[in-house]
């Protein structure tokens, strides 16, 4: 026995000191607040091939944060981080319920990263799937809570979500599935996305479970109006329409069969945005307008959700 307890010490004791060498050895994350940079990271098509992918403003379907709609800020803070602007990169609670979830259901159903942690697995490490991988994402997203805005979190987030076989980043998502650009995305079309975020392989893709995305997408939308982020003329319109991508699984088919490299055709910089994002109701009440740190602030009244 005392001979099993002293390997398992030193097997510990070597597994600690290979996570601190690991962990000292990560890249470092204060780049990413340059708001010019072009970063190539790995991105994965659904064979599992790996592929190059440009993230920064010289992507030309790269979105700045002023282009984002607040709706479609909310939509993803809502749906996948709601303690986003409470949590230091790492939400506790979340992840108590995770695992309370996961026991109950005796399964590995239920995630619980944040917002940040996202985007430190998006850019900086595999997709494996072990503890030391884990706790690099853990370290990384405290680093970049210290180094980052939330804003420019939300943003390099925004830009790097899969929506589908090869699109990555909301500004590919809306020509892709609508036909225009992010900054023109009606608050159903905002939800919809988000509401594909989950899993829009399988589980949540819209041409295989279409009901199963618009259920959730109200979802979201009734979060949204709960906040204040949209009105109750806005959701009644959102709920009473459908996203029109009949049609386009030929050509989800194709890219999925095709090897695409996600690399800019163009090397032109983003024109400058204007001051408020477009959209199809000129009519309605004007929304919420990003906070100086670049957070979409809600009414007054509703506060920080």
């Amino acid at each position: 026995m005392k001979k099993f307890l002293l390997g398992s010490g030193i097997i510990i004791i070597l597994y600690l000191g290979y996570v601190v060498i690991s962990l000292a050895l990560l890249p470092p994350v204060s780049s990413l607040a340059d708001k010019k940079l072009n970063l190539t990271i790995d991105i994965r098509d659904w064979q599992g091939n790996e592929h190059p992918f440009l993230l920064g403003p010289k992507n030309r379907r790269w979105t700045p944060s002023n282009r984002i709609p607040p709706e479609m800020k909310w939509a993803v803070i809502l749906a996948e981080d709601s303690n986003f602007y409470k949590h230091e990169g790492i939400d506790v609670k979340a992840i108590k319920e995770a695992i309370k979830y996961d026991l109950e259901k005796k399964s590995m159903a239920r995630g619980a990263s944040t917002i940040t942690q996202q985007v430190a697995k998006n850019v900086f490490l595999s997709r494996e799937k072990t503890i030391t991988r884990k706790l690099k994402e853990v370290y990384l997203a405290w680093r970049m809570e210290q180094e980052l805005t939330k804003g420019r979190i939300l943003e390099l987030y925004l830009n790097v979500v899969e929506l589908g076989p090869m699109v990555y980043g909301i500004g590919h998502g809306a020509q892709y599935y609508f036909g225009k650009p992010a900054s023109a995305m009606t608050p159903r079309e905002c939800a919809f996305l988000a509401a594909m975020l989950p899993g829009p392989r399988v589980a949540y893709n819209p041409y295989r479970n279409l009901g199963k995305v618009l259920s959730r997408s109200n979802m979201i939308l009734r979060k949204l109006r709960s906040k204040g982020v949209i009105s109750a003329d806005e959701l009644q319109v959102a709920l009473g329409t459908s996203p029109n991508i009949a049609g386009l699984q030929r050509k989800v088919d194709t890219a999925i069969q095709q090897e695409v490299i996600m690399k800019p055709t163009s090397s032109a910089t983003v024109p400058a945005a204007p001051q408020e994002p477009s959209g199809p109701e000129p009519a309605t009440p004007a929304r919420p307008e990003p906070a100086p740190q670049e957070q979409p602030a809600a009414p007054a009244a509703e506060g920080k959700p």
